[in-house]
């Protein structure tokens, strides 16, 4: 749709495309969206006075400030055809449908459309349009093509003997045809995306397009025109200043070179190591990329000249440079921030500015790193941690003691605890001791204390004695105690043990150790 309002990440690509000069209704096609909302975007930009080479360098949130109020434009009733083509020629296909009932369906839809006349010969000319077909003249590092192998390599079980199949991705440069080969898992988005990055750090740059083909982790939904790219791919190219471009479904021919490199591995690195056994993936990618290397150093026959040395004179100087970090993959959650000004992710507890208690937050994370957005504004930055139940917390995100006006406090809690038992004030105080802001331990006490209700306090007054004596504090601890009942064996154990080792003041503890 012409008004329509599209993502940052696909608007980053719409300014890289039209930075290496792609034509408006090929960034559409490629984009998933119409001639008219990717001119709106291009005008938008030339009205605030914003240059394309900035905008593509931009972040996400950047853009989404410029332009988050994209002024509407209505869409003419040729695009409100043009979107129905696809579904037409689909449905020609049945039996008994003809080109007169779909035309009363496209007016029904569409009242002020062509006349049945114009609606003939609009379809005509754009199946005359698609069936055109071209010679395509790679130019150094210009493109990048990307697809996996039909057929799959495999792994043994060291352990039990169990065969495992690996899937095989494959990129090919268009004018060199350099090619890079790397084992996978699977074709999942992680993994692609991962490999892609490999492929780029071989080539030691990047070209100004990726092709690949409709795999599902590049692609969302296939089609023949306008298939719809997945944001984490989209992301992949931002990141990598470089465009990203689908070929069309079932058309091996935009896809010629990639298809051809595949059929030449199957002769180089399949049947090579057809009788050869790989326990890790590690080892297998080792031989993989050694038969890789006598590959790219073969003469072409029709050229007396190898894919790399080719590469070194004509492409590589073509390339891009390489950004300083290696891309990771991004995923998305929103989360609530809770009153001790925390997000959890996956176990994990991430500081927030207390401002924004109660707010919904958006999550931005990957292998390494921690983003958190509330709108367009990042709020957070932090290192990705892996360990379960802690918190990574910036000092500056939490109030003062003095300054804490919620109803989440220190007093609060020991009060609460106070009105259990002072067995269990004392565990309290030692949880909040330990940890570098109180606002860290809140949660812990808050599912302490609401555990005498459902228990009963006699039972966590027990479970909370067992947990002092073995030094360990923490709301974890205490729940397994009591899920387990073992608060009801810990004075039969401590009877055990004065049997087994009497209790005086003249044994040494840990303590005279350390």
């Amino acid at each position: 749709m012409s008004g329509e309002t599209i993502s940052m990440i696909k608007l980053k690509q719409i300014f890289l495309h039209r930075r290496n000069g792609m034509a408006l209704e090929a960034i559409a096609r490629a984009m998933s969206t119409s001639r008219n909302t990717v001119k709106k975007y291009i005008r938008l930009a030339q009205l605030k006075g914003l240059n394309i080479e900035e905008l593509a360098s931009m972040e996400d949130h950047q853009l989404e400030r410029l332009f988050a109020e994209p002024t509407v434009v209505s869409k003419s009733r040729y695009e409100q055809l043009e979107g129905m083509f696809v579904w037409i020629e689909q449905e020609l296909k049945r039996t008994g449908v003809t080109r007169w009932i779909l035309w009363g369906e496209y007016k029904a839809r569409y009242p002020d459309g062509y006349a049945y006349t114009q609606f003939c010969e609009y379809y005509r000319e754009w199946l005359e349009h698609r069936g055109a077909t071209m010679h395509l003249e790679h130019q150094p590092g210009d493109k990048l093509f990307i697809d996996f192998a039909g057929k799959k390599l495999r792994l043994i079980n060291y352990a039990d003997g169990l065969v495992t199949d690996v899937e095989v991705y494959i990129a090919i440069l268009g004018y060199s045809q350099l090619t890079y080969i790397e084992a996978l898992y699977t074709q999942r988005k992680e993994d692609f995306l991962h490999a892609t990055a490999n492929a780029l750090s071989y080539l030691g740059g990047v070209p100004r397009a990726l092709i690949t083909d409709n795999l599902k982790s590049a692609v969302t939904s296939a089609d023949n025109y306008e298939p719809e790219i997945n944001e984490s791919f989209f992301d992949f190219g931002n990141h990598y200043q470089t465009t990203i471009y689908p070929t069309r479904s079932r058309r091996p021919k935009d896809k010629a070179v990639v298809e051809s490199a595949v059929n030449i591995m199957y002769k180089r690195v399949y049947a090579p190591l057809r009788n050869k056994n790989f326990f890790d993936l590690k080892e297998l990618n080792t031989a993989i990329h050694e038969l890789l290397e006598r590959h790219n150093n073969e003469l072409l026959q029709k050229e007396g000249i190898s894919r790399r040395k080719k590469f070194e004179l004509s492409e590589s100087k073509c390339l891009s440079p390489l950004p300083v970090e290696t891309y990771q993959f991004k995923q998305y959650k929103v989360a609530k921030v809770m009153k001790n000004c925390h997000v959890q992710l996956e176990k994990h507890y991430y500081s927030t500015p207390y401002r924004f208690i109660g707010k919904e937050v958006k999550i931005i994370y990957s292998k390494d790193h921690v983003h958190i957005f509330f709108k367009a504004e990042r709020i957070a930055y932090h290192t990705r941690s892996y360990q379960p139940y802690t918190y990574t917390t910036t000092g500056d995100h939490l109030p003062s003691t003095h300054q804490f006006v919620n109803d989440w406090n220190p007093e609060k809690f020991l009060s609460w605890a106070d009105s259990i038992a002072p067995q269990v004030r004392l565990y309290l105080e030692e949880i909040l001791e330990q940890r570098a802001y109180p606002e860290q331990a809140y949660k812990s006490c808050l599912g302490i204390l609401t555990l005498a209700k459902k228990t009963g306090k006699e039972r966590l007054i027990k479970a909370v004695e067992r947990a002092s004596y073995y030094q360990i504090y923490n709301y974890k601890t205490i729940k397994k105690i009591l899920d387990g009942g073992l608060e009801m064996l810990f004075e039969q154990e401590l009877e055990e043990q004065q049997r087994k080792l009497p209790l005086h003041n003249n044994i040494r503890g840990k303590d005279h150790f350390q």
